[in-house]
């Protein structure tokens, strides 16, 4: 797929990897549509580079419903959609306090899973009427998982099932799609350094980074979006989940 000229959305593109990933988009040619529930950071993200944003909580139907919409309404069609969206929760799955509440696990995977396969079910529909390109190509769906949904560390029960059904959707959502030319691969990225890691102290930063094989650092946001790019380029990646974390194995805790 080429970028240049294609029509992308980004969903949670507001900060993080997402910003990176609407930047780097951007910067190679691509229209993009910022979604985010964050409207203040969406709107100055997209005053900044000319994009258009629409307000977007992946838990709400009709909204991804209306941001893939939009993005779709440019010229050309739908071709490029990257979900960035997520959060996480720490909690074991049953203490001294008694079992994992049920509300915060259905709500991470309310978000992370659920939000995940709402932007890839509207955005893969909206990609289908698109006129074909070379290799019957239409669109490219770009997901967010993590190590976590192979390493999970004690307290990350939620998140790590969430992130886990994220890469199981990955293969099945290839097949599915492939008749009509439109390709899935999930990225699972290892410690970036995003808005969640930027609360802690520098000093607890630096050691997360170096425990990291190499390059013995916190991934940077940029690197996650030139992954996406190099996804949406290569028309043989489908199917995949690609770790994307230095040789990072996490331990228990």
């Amino acid at each position: 797929m080429e970028i240049e000229g294609a029509a992308a959305i980004v969903v949670g593109g507001a900060s993080g990897l997402g910003e990176a990933t609407v930047r780097a988009l951007a910067a190679r040619g691509a229209t993009v549509t910022i979604a985010d529930v964050n409207a203040e950071k969406g709107q100055a993200l997209g005053a900044e580079l000319g994009s258009d944003f629409v307000a977007c909580d992946v838990r709400e139907e009709s909204q991804v419903e209306a941001a893939v919409g939009r993005a779709a309404a440019t010229e050309g069609g739908l071709r490029i959609a990257v979900c960035c969206a997520g959060t996480g929760w720490a909690q074991k799955v049953a203490g001294s306090k008694g079992p994992h509440p049920l509300l915060p696990f259905e709500t991470i995977i309310s978000i992370n899973l659920i939000g995940t396969f709402n932007v890839l079910r509207y955005a893969a529909a909206a990609m289908i009427p698109a006129d074909p390109g070379e290799d019957g190509e239409r669109g490219v769906c770009v997901n967010t998982a993590s190590i976590a949904a192979f390493d999970g560390q004690i307290g990350q029960i939620a998140y790590s099932a969430s992130k886990g059904g994220v890469v199981g959707m990955t293969l099945p959502a290839a097949r599915d799609l492939a008749q009509y030319g439109i390709r899935v691969n999930t990225i699972a990225p290892g410690l970036f350094d995003t808005p969640l890691l930027a609360a802690l102290p520098e000093e607890a930063r630096v050691k997360l980074g170096a425990g990291v094989p190499f390059p013995p650092r916190l991934g940077k946001p940029a690197e996650y979006a030139q992954l996406v790019c190099q996804i949406v380029e290569n028309r043989m990646l489908n199917g995949e989940t690609i770790r994307l974390d230095g040789a990072l194995r996490m331990p228990p805790r």
